[in-house]
């Protein structure tokens, strides 16, 4: 055996030391854990919040709710329905013409690395039936990834958009993330305030002391009442907490935020083989998506990848890189990672392109450009300051710079995710 061969089995966990992290986390004694069981007895157990979650989920269930409660949004999905039905929306196919012009239909596209386009945030239903009139009128692909930041006790008031949406996703082949009240924000680090206090935030937000189980809560709430599976994770404990839900049996999802702060493969190392020794009996994790910081290059991407690989998780976990971000309050500007996806994408499977802004060259033009702000304005007050139309046209903007990534791939041969139901591959 060589030197690094010896250094190298030095790193292996010994069976000694899992038997004490298994005497610890089944412990009797252990009341962190006690407390993450009587939540799950207070919803009935693994196998009645299971059903509850497959009921909600159900888009005859979700239908027949907003028909009851007589919501405002039903139009909208008859003519999404009807529009899908009809195939109004421009198939692959056709895209890649519009791209790349004759040659499209002798042009090899790489499936096995498609990208998934997605888009952040769809803070309200209008929008999306706004975004498919368009890309039915401009032959357009519609995202098959959509990222929410609503406050959940709004979203899910009487005659608002929580169920429209979800059902949605349902009907044009998407899939969709919520994001839980119960975060850093929400006023539970009491040292956080303003940008005076930013030098707080350098720990990330943060879900003190007992907020893993109030997120735990309120997510087993969302999941058995609407059936939504998947949220938003910013915390290494909340993270903790939805790894040991799946481990008990419990068939939930979740993202990690860029928030997180993942922005180096020795994270992404960490995170991912905590999901493998918690994995479930299946081999399953929860762990569906990986949001790299915004700082990572592409060889990160690429190192992170191997890991990923070598862990099981490659088809398991998708990597969500942002192309684009909110021109302001969040990242200097221009802020374009379009290239790196594109060069990633060319080795790298289970890929997301995520928009949270607009190409900054055309943010720069608008009288409102996109702020990361806007997410946690009331929509009482959206709607009181005429900031509808404006944040309306700035969803509508990230929805060009998807097309725009649409496009590169396809110039590069690589394919893309779309929403499945509404874009025939032929």
């Amino acid at each position: 055996m060589t030197t690094r061969d010896a250094l190298r089995d030095q790193l292996r966990i010994k069976p000694a030391d899992l038997t004490v992290v298994n005497e610890v986390l089944a412990g009797p004694d252990n009341r962190l854990v006690d407390g993450l069981l009587e939540l799950v007895e207070k919803y009935g157990g693994v196998a009645e919040i299971n059903r509850q979650a497959d009921e909600a989920g159900l888009l005859e269930t979700r239908l027949a709710r907003l028909q009851d409660e007589g919501s405002p949004f039903l139009g909208g999905l008859q003519w999404l329905t009807e529009q899908r039905d009809a195939g109004a929306f421009v198939t692959l196919p056709e895209y890649r013409r519009s791209v790349l012009g004759p040659e499209a239909d002798a042009a090899s596209v790489n499936e096995r690395t498609a990208v998934t386009l997605e888009i952040s945030a769809l803070q309200y239903f209008p929008w999306l039936i706004s975004e498919a009139k368009q890309a039915i009128a401009q032959r357009e692909l519609m995202p098959g990834r959509y990222i929410r930041v609503r406050n959940i006790a709004e979203q899910s008031a009487p005659g608002e958009d929580i169920l429209a949406v979800a059902a949605a996703m349902q009907i044009i082949g998407a899939t969709h993330v919520e994001t839980l009240d119960a975060k850093g924000t929400d006023g539970s680090n009491v040292h956080l305030g303003g940008p005076d206090t930013i030098t707080g935030y350098f720990g990330g937000i943060g879900q003190p002391n007992d907020h893993p189980l109030i997120w735990a809560d309120e997510y087993l709430g969302v999941l058995t009442r609407y059936g939504i599976r998947q949220v938003l994770n910013i915390n290494s404990g909340t993270i903790l907490v939805a790894l040991l839900l799946h481990k008990l049996g419990i068939r939930n999802e979740f993202k990690v935020s860029v928030f997180m702060g993942v922005d180096n493969p020795w994270s992404a190392l960490w995170l991912l083989m905590g999901a493998r020794l918690l994995a479930a009996d299946d081999g399953s994790t929860s762990m569906i998506g990986l949001n790299l910081s915004n700082s990572v290059e592409v060889p990160t991407l690429l190192a992170a990848a191997e890991v990923r690989r070598g862990l099981g998780f490659e088809d398991e976990v998708r990597f969500e890189h942002h192309v684009t971000e909110t021109h302001k309050s969040i990242v200097r500007q221009p802020y374009d990672r379009r290239a790196d996806v594109v060069a990633a994408a060319a080795t790298v499977p289970n890929i997301s392109a995520k928009h949270e802004g607009g190409d900054p060259e055309l943010e720069a033009t608008r009288q409102h450009p996109s702020d990361i702000l806007d997410y946690f304005i009331a929509k009482e007050q959206v709607v009181t300051d005429g900031l509808m139309p404006l944040l309306e046209q700035n969803y509508l903007d990230k929805h060009a710079a998807v097309n725009h990534t649409a496009a590169e791939l396809t110039r590069a041969g690589i394919g893309v995710h779309a929403a499945a139901l509404l874009h025939a591959p032929a």
